[in-house]
């Protein structure tokens, strides 16, 4: 499935047992919980909105995991994260608690935007939000980068992830030029999970690699990884986070991957085979990560099936509580919200 691994960079290609151990047995336990505890939470929050309990959009991270659990573990909390639509997995990595993200998919007042924003516009004191137009949040992510460099601020980058069908938009292309052109601090992560809602990235972009080609237009470095394995991600940031602090300029990098679940809950996947979803499911982050852990830490099948059943406690109980949270009271409905 990750049809780039021939054009990855020569630092993912070292011994795995070699970053594993240097990333280690207790960090990578804490990082398969946390890609769990997101897994959880996208399938009782999909059952939540069979249920009726969730309306409006839904977009499942599942399949995605390791990508932006990876960025965390590398970089920390304390940068300005921007992301697309598909945003619950984020929001939980830099510390929205799983109540108050369920409490926002169900419209309650203690919700993450006190009900406002639904499954698609999620925020922490980090995350400047997750935005519905494709495309839409790649300058907001640049700004965040002037900010910090026009500030002063050495240790401090932007961290921007989009998906494959936002990279013809004009907005990528016209951040990216600002950005090279005024040295910004911002990474740009293609999640290229391989589909445009319907469409194949490959009748949609006339580039295969799509970081590695748009980068060198825009004077700036661009690396392909395999966003399916955790260990590859986060020897891939770890280099790029290096590269960033010494140079200050932007890099772009995509990370392939593969989504498990449709373009958005209404979307049946039809464009893909039964076939074709289980070869997919073959590799599986969370299976990965797990398999390293088993022959790495000597990790048990009781281990982690244990591991899982307490993160799905956990989002049992956030389901829980949501459901009993109060509607927003209608007279509130037009505080906090922006129209132009």
């Amino acid at each position: 499935m990750v049809k780039n691994k021939k054009s990855q960079p020569k630092f993912l290609k070292k011994d795995r047992q070699k970053v594993l151990k240097k990333i280690g047995e207790e960090t990578l336990v804490e990082n398969l919980k946390r890609m769990l505890l997101i897994r959880n939470f996208e399938t009782r929050a999909e059952s939540a909105y069979q249920n009726g309990k969730i309306g409006g959009f839904f977009h499942a991270y599942t399949g995605q995991e390791a990508i932006q659990t990876a960025a965390l573990e590398v970089f920390g909390p304390n940068h300005w994260w921007i992301t697309t639509y598909r945003c619950h997995a984020l929001a939980l990595l830099l510390g929205a608690t799983p109540e108050e993200v369920m409490a926002e998919l169900y419209g309650r007042e203690t919700g993450n935007a006190k009900g406002r924003g639904g499954s698609m516009h999620l925020y922490t004191d980090r995350m400047l939000g997750g935005f519905g137009i494709v495309g839409g949040h790649i300058p907001i992510a640049a700004g965040a980068a002037f900010a910090l460099k026009y500030k002063g601020v050495k240790d401090e980058i932007a961290i921007c992830f989009l998906g494959d069908g936002a990279v013809a938009q004009g907005a990528f292309h016209e951040t990216l030029n600002m950005a090279s052109l005024w040295d910004l601090p911002c990474l740009f992560i293609i999640e290229n999970n391989q589909w445009g809602m319907g469409t194949s990235v490959e009748r949609a972009l006339c580039m295969e690699r799509l970081a590695e080609d748009h980068a060198s237009t825009y004077h700036m470095k661009g690396y392909t990884i395999n966003g399916m394995d955790f260990a590859d991600c986060f020897a891939a940031f770890e280099h790029v986070k290096e590269e960033m602090f010494k140079t200050g300029r932007p890099i772009l990098l995509e990370a392939v991957t593969e989504r498990f679940k449709g373009h958005s809950i209404s979307d049946p996947g039809l464009y893909r085979s039964k076939e074709q979803l289980k070869k997919i499911m073959k590799e599986d982050p969370i299976l990965i990560l797990r398999n390293d852990l088993e022959k790495t830490a000597g990790l048990e099948e009781d281990d982690f099936k244990e591991m899982d059943k307490e993160l799905k406690d956990v989002v049992v109980e956030a389901m829980k509580y949501a459901d009993e949270q109060p509607w927003p009271d209608k007279a509130t409905l037009e505080e906090d919200v922006f129209a132009p």
